[in-house]
């Protein structure tokens, strides 16, 4: 039975290609079950294989359903402080209720230092003098391994492009958009003088005058990330200023001979290549 299945799996078949008047033959294959089995086999691990890499190394990986991109990545940070912005208000607001609740009654009403001191200090009530001289040995070797190079470990964490929380340089409409080739940035017209603030936390590496940005100020981030600002009226800070997200920086202008209008030229490099920053930033 063995011998005669292999005799039908390596039985040859032919299929002749011939044309339907003069009979023709144009092409013949020949093949047997086996090889054909293992063509097809082939074919599909090259497709499910070319799919693979097309989705795990490409962009159109964010088509998935549910996979982040940047602007969700983005939208889950602001959530985030948003409702730890809500928690904090609300917490306020059933504090002042329950004090309102106090005065109307005649009681006496709630100081928050001293809910603070009390829940300290029934905290500390419940450990033991050893298990507390343990926390102060662990916390002071701590603190003395992070000041040993003047910074502290988290520090070093560097987030990539797409998990950073970008500030937006100034609010505005984009006027013309990124190119590659043709304009490494984007174009936002915002009234003249208004304020233009540094998208990360970094050092201004440049600030000065060249004829054709006017007034430009470029800034060094964590993560090999660099952004520039052009076409300024005024720069608010000099090279070699350490700034934070959210810090103004310069005054929307129209100087340099590059200009046709107030608006600010803003460009965000990373890892040595410019990117489009409408990816990253809302504006």
């Amino acid at each position: 039975m063995g011998v005669q299945n292999r005799e039908e799996w390596n039985k040859a078949y032919r299929l002749t290609l011939t044309e339907d008047r003069s009979h023709k033959r144009i092409r013949a294959y020949r093949f047997s079950k086996l090889s054909l089995l293992i063509a097809a086999i082939t074919v599909a691990v090259v497709l499910i294989g070319g799919f693979y890499l097309l989705f795990a190394f490409t962009p159109l990986r964010t088509t998935i359903p549910g996979y982040p991109n940047a602007h969700s990545k983005r939208d889950a940070v602001a959530n985030a402080i948003r409702i730890d912005s809500l928690e904090s208000t609300i917490t306020r607001w059933e504090l002042y209720a329950d004090n309102l609740g106090r005065v109307l009654s005649g009681e006496q009403t709630l100081d928050l230092d001293s809910i603070i001191k009390g829940n300290t200090t029934r905290y500390l009530q419940n450990k033991s003098i050893e298990e507390l001289q343990r926390q102060d040995s662990i916390l002071r070797e701590t603190v003395r391994q992070e000041e040993q190079f003047g910074v502290s470990p988290e520090a070093d964490r560097v987030l990539p492009i797409n998990g950073q929380h970008f500030f937006p340089p100034v609010k505005g409409v984009i006027s013309q958009g990124y190119d590659k080739a043709l304009h490494p940035g984007i174009d936002v017209t915002a009234p003249a003088n208004s304020v233009v603030s540094a998208v990360l936390d970094g050092t201004v590496v440049f600030a000065g005058w060249d004829d054709a940005n006017g007034y430009s100020l470029v800034i060094q981030h964590a993560g090999d990330i660099l952004s520039t600002y052009k076409h300024n009226q005024k720069l608010l800070k000099a090279a070699g200023d350490k700034v934070t997200a959210g810090t103004p920086i310069a005054l929307v202008g129209s100087t340099g001979s590059l200009t046709t209008g107030e608006h600010l030229h803003f460009e965000l490099w990373y890892q040595g290549e410019a990117v489009d920053p409408a990816t990253y930033i809302s504006f």
